[in-house]
């Protein structure tokens, strides 16, 4: 990487936009499953904007204070939260029929320990000093578009079926698969180290 003195803002823009986007697709496995799990929880665009929109309005909160040093967390404790959230969202999948209506507000606080996640990574690649404000919103807009790309792949080759009578078993057996792996990160990551 160029040193930060070297790069113009735009430079910095279009490192941590791609840096934001690559840690979502093809790097963030537990963020695509979580992402998915939202998106398997509904067959109606809005209310999966509305989750969508919590979950980012959360993670950008949290990535910005963290960053910033205003938040700390130890990632011991961040990512079995993290991997929980995914099997929590899975498994209310296989509850409710319906998206539950307080499921925004889940999400949203289940973001604000993703941006903790999202700052670790972060603060491991690194800042530069003298442009921080574009860098973390660059790489913000980058984690948003892998989401965004994830949700739109999706809707376009599922929302035509989503009234076919085998459409609710996939959404069963997907939250299930996507709950087993989530749960098996959660028990990797308190009790192996993972």
């Amino acid at each position: 990487m160029e040193a930060a003195s070297e790069q113009t803002v735009w430079d910095v823009i279009g490192l941590y936009l791609q840096q934001g986007y690559i840690h979502i697709l093809p790097r963030g496995l537990d963020h695509i499953l979580f992402v998915l799990a939202l998106f398997f929880a509904s067959t109606r665009i809005r209310p999966l904007i509305w989750q969508i929109s919590a979950f980012t309005l959360a993670h950008t909160i949290t990535l910005g204070l963290a960053v910033l040093g205003y938040v700390s967390l130890d990632a011991a404790i961040v990512e079995p939260i993290i991997a929980l959230s995914i099997a929590f969202v899975a498994i209310e999948n296989l509850v409710f029929k319906d998206m539950p209506r307080w499921r925004p507000a889940i999400v949203f606080g289940f973001g604000l320990f993703h941006g903790l996640g999202f700052a670790g990574v972060l603060t491991d690649y690194g800042l530069p000093q003298d442009q921080i404000l574009p860098s973390l919103l660059s790489f913000n807009v980058g984690v948003e578009a892998g989401q965004l790309t994830i949700i739109a792949a999706c809707w376009l080759a599922l929302h035509r079926f989503a009234d076919a009578a085998w459409y609710p078993w996939l959404i069963r057996i997907a939250s299930g698969l996507i709950a087993l792996m989530a749960l098996w990160w959660s028990i990797e990551r308190v009790f192996l180290g993972g």
